[in-house]
Order: C-alpha cells, then sequence, then structure tokens
C-alpha cells in the first residue's frame, strides 16, 4: 500500500537501511517525521545536509570533524600524541572521554574485523595506524576492543602487523569487574583475572 505514495515509501525504504533499527520500529519512525510540523521537518533535513558539508574524518586518527574546527583529539596542544588509544567505533572514544582516565590521542578503526559480515583488515584503518606508528614516534598503542571473538582477533591482528616497529602494544585490563561478586561472575572472565593477575 504505501508504495502508492512514492515519497513516503521513499523514506521509508530509506530507514530499513539503517542499522539497529528493528523493523517493527521503521513504522513508528516514519510516523515520527510525519507527525513533525513544517519547521522541524526542514530543521532535521538542515541537520542532515549539514553531514555532507560539515562533517569529516580526521586525517589522522580517523574520527569525526567539523571542517571548520579540526579534530578535536588530534589538534589538541594538551595531549600526549605518543600514547594512542585504539577503538572500533567513533562513539567508543567518548566513553573512554568519560573516564577522565586518558589524555592520549585515538584511533578509529571503523569496526571489526568479522568474515562472516565480510569485514577484514583491508576494510578498517589498520595500515592508517601502521603507518602513523612509524612516522609519529608513537610509544605505546592501546587496544581498547571489546572482549569479544571479533574484538580479540581484530587486536591480536594489529599486534602481529606492529612487531618489529619497537611500539608497546597493551590493552586494557580484563577481569572481575569493580563492585561484582565472584559468584555472578562467568568462567572466561575469572579464567582471564586468575591469568592476567597483577601484584596487590
Amino acid at each position: 500500500m504505501i508504495r502508492y505514495i512514492p515519497t513516503i515509501d521513499r523514506i521509508f525504504k530509506q530507514l530499513q537501511q539503517v542499522p539497529y533499527l528493528a523493523s517493527k520500529n521503521v513504522y513508528r519512525v516514519l510516523d515520527y517525521f510525519l507527525d513533525m510540523s513544517e519547521e522541524e521537518r526542514e530543521s532535521f533535513a538542515q541537520a542532515l545536509r549539514a553531514l555532507n558539508t560539515n562533517v569529516t574524518q580526521c586525517g589522522t586518527c580517523c574520527a569525526w570533524q567539523e571542517y571548520e574546527r579540526g579534530c578535536l583529539f588530534c589538534d589538541d596542544g594538551q595531549r600526549n600524541k605518543r600514547i594512542v588509544c585504539v577503538v572500533a567505533k567513533w562513539h567508543d572514544i567518548f566513553v573512554i572521554e568519560r573516564s577522565n582516565a586518558f589524555s592520549g590521542t585515538y584511533h578509529v578503526l571503523g569496526g571489526l574485523i568479522c568474515p562472516l559480515e565480510g569485514v577484514g583488515p583491508e576494510q578498517l584503518s589498520i595500515d592508517r595506524l601502521q603507518k602513523r606508528v612509524q612516522q609519529q614516534s608513537v610509544q605505546e598503542v592501546i587496544l581498547a576492543l571489546s572482549q569479544t571473538p571479533e574484538g580479540e582477533a581484530t587486536s591480536s591482528y594489529i599486534a602481529q602487523q606492529l612487531v618489529g616497529s619497537g611500539v608497546k602494544i597493551t590493552c586494557l585490563a580484563r577481569g572481575v569487574p569493580v563492585g561484582s561478586s565472584l559468584e555472578h561472575t562467568d568462567q572466561l572472565t575469572l579464567q582471564k583475572a586468575l591469568s592476567e593477575r597483577i601484584q596487590f
């Protein structure tokens, strides 16, 4: 039925392409747009158009940035350029930033190696990371990737590619989360916590 209203059908098909948007919610989102006032709809459309003209990826760290303002991280003189924290997606940066525990720079891969989804190393920015390590005298690369099979495979691949570069390669600590009890901790987490235990 919706195909007989071409403009709405076109928007509907665009919404179907959005990852993480459950099919049952596509109609709800479409309703939201249709119920907007003309001014609200125009404001939303302008914001989307601005993505094309104002936003690009940083040529160094691959994080999103405004053309005019430059990179929030690479262009910040207060940050330690010799330490690079590698993340899968740009929004992972803001999770780390909220901790106020890191003052180095970042490198956004654009995803994780996942052959089942057709994502190999060539689809990620690993080659840019290698060049960056060689050209910018990076001393440490922190692999802040999720502890999933894809995250572990990506971390291993990056570590192999950086062998011989002289850079220190570290990863986030693994084990029992602060504030949790042992009885609710899964077997793999306990194994990691025991095998990677530290001096008290």
